[in-house]
């Protein structure tokens, strides 16, 4: 059968904010693709500061109502946040389902949600959209056929919206009981490999940049890896050894956007502290899409408002084997400190990437050999929990161990120091 699309209108207001205007509304339509939604027209009008009753000029609604019946249009998303008075003032001008940015992005979470906690936390964020919305959005929710978790039974999605203002707080209230519980698991979980003393790196960076593709590269893993918006809604871990034997744990990361929804933020910390509490960030980059500069600034700033801004960061250019063969880009972006360019899916220079790794780590852990007396053994078995464990061979003095330990941990063991290297 022929896939069938909701035909859509985009509408922004330029407020001269952003350095390019039509940046922002090639982001929207991308979204609006990743929705399964077919774009018929675009609309965007120069003002000071939006309408605060209808975001667009009122002459402006009347081209808009005019574009909807040529093009046959079922849905206007606008490029923006939108009040719950302009959602309601939109829909009764329009006459047709409205929906923002916010929404759409909700939308594109729900649809990828595979796990217990990503249906939760994108229900979460979606119940604490709604709530102050909940007159205005009434009908244009009732477009909605498929909200995550338990909301897709009877919940925001229906055409008749039965829940109240006090039932949805009371099910975000239930949801972020579970929610929590879930988070403790996995808060437990990054504790054990913290205690461990191996490494943390996280890849970072801006949505279908790449990501889950180069964790199954350097790994030999097979997590799912697709060119589409928001793939990787959970941090999936893995175990990697570097080439000089060090053993690190490499994360990868839902994808960042720019003004990433508050509610979704909020919704996915716990999912983000991955982020905040790692030794290194790699911040991939996907330096064949025109708007790679602009994608790069969207990360920093989520980095920022997660409080990860001050991480030690490895800016890794992927995808250059997209880029034409006369450009010299890759070229000049490698002479930048701390970068390096790859192709994860074409396995180029990744190990470069790996010895950059490797550099960056040396801050953090020192390569030693250890001779542990026998009647010490409890400190030989500490090792294999606390350091990465090279070699090991057994004397008549003791157990002779050269381990990778961390720096913090070094002077406990300077007594049996027999070398550093």
């Amino acid at each position: 059968m022929e896939d069938i699309r909701e035909k859509v209108i985009l509408v922004g207001v330029d407020t001269g904010v952003a350095d390019d205007y039509d940046v922002c509304m090639q982001e929207l339509k991308s979204l609006a693709e990743a929705c399964h939604m077919q774009v018929v027209g675009i609309l965007t009008q120069k003002m000071e500061a939006a309408n605060k009753a209808l975001y667009i000029g009122t002459g402006k609604v009347e081209e808009l109502r005019e574009l909807a019946k040529m093009t046959d249009a079922e849905l206007v998303v606008f490029e923006d946040s939108l009040t719950p008075s302009q959602l309601r003032n939109l829909k009764d001008e329009c006459k047709l389902p409205v929906m923002d940015r916010t929404n759409l992005i909700l939308d594109i979470f729900a649809s990828r949600a595979k796990t217990r906690e990503a249906k939760l936390q994108v229900e979460v964020a979606r119940l604490k959209y709604l709530l102050p919305r909940l007159v205005g959005l009434h009908d244009a929710l009732s477009r909605q056929g498929g909200a995550s978790g338990s909301m897709s039974n009877k919940g925001a999605g229906e055409k008749k919206l039965e829940l109240d203002r006090r039932k949805i707080e009371h099910r975000i209230t239930e949801l972020s009981k579970e929610l929590e519980t879930v988070s403790t698991e996995r808060r437990t979980q990054r504790k054990r490999r913290r205690n461990s003393g191996i490494p943390q790196v996280s890849l970072a960076g801006y949505t279908n940049a790449g990501k889950s593709t180069l964790l199954n590269t350097l790994t030999n893993s097979d997590i799912y890896a697709k060119d589409q918006l928001f793939a990787t809604l959970d941090p999936t871990t893995r175990q990697l050894t570097l080439p000089n034997k060090q053993e690190i744990i490499i994360t990868d990361t839902v994808g960042f956007i720019q003004r990433l929804p508050h509610q979704l933020i909020a919704a996915f910390r716990s999912t983000l502290e991955v982020v905040t509490e790692a030794d290194l960030l790699v911040h991939v980059i996907d330096v064949s899409h025109e708007l790679y500069k602009e994608q790069a600034t969207a990360v920093h700033e989520v980095l920022k408002e997660i409080g990860a801004e001050t991480k030690p960061v490895i800016t890794v250019y992927n995808k250059i084997d997209k880029l034409p063969p006369d450009s010299k880009l890759a070229d000049r972006l490698a002479l930048e400190e701390d970068t390096v360019c790859i192709s994860a899916a074409k396995k180029l220079n990744l190990e470069s990437l790996q010895q950059m790794i490797e550099s960056h780590l040396k801050s953090k852990a020192v390569e030693v050999t250890l001779c542990i007396p026998y009647a010490e053994t409890a400190k030989a078995a500490q090792l294999h929990e606390t350091a990465n464990v090279l070699e090991q061979e057994y004397t008549e003095n003791g157990a002779v161990m050269k381990v990778i330990l961390p720096v913090e941990d070094l002077e406990a063991y300077n007594e049996y120091i027999l070398k550093s290297e």
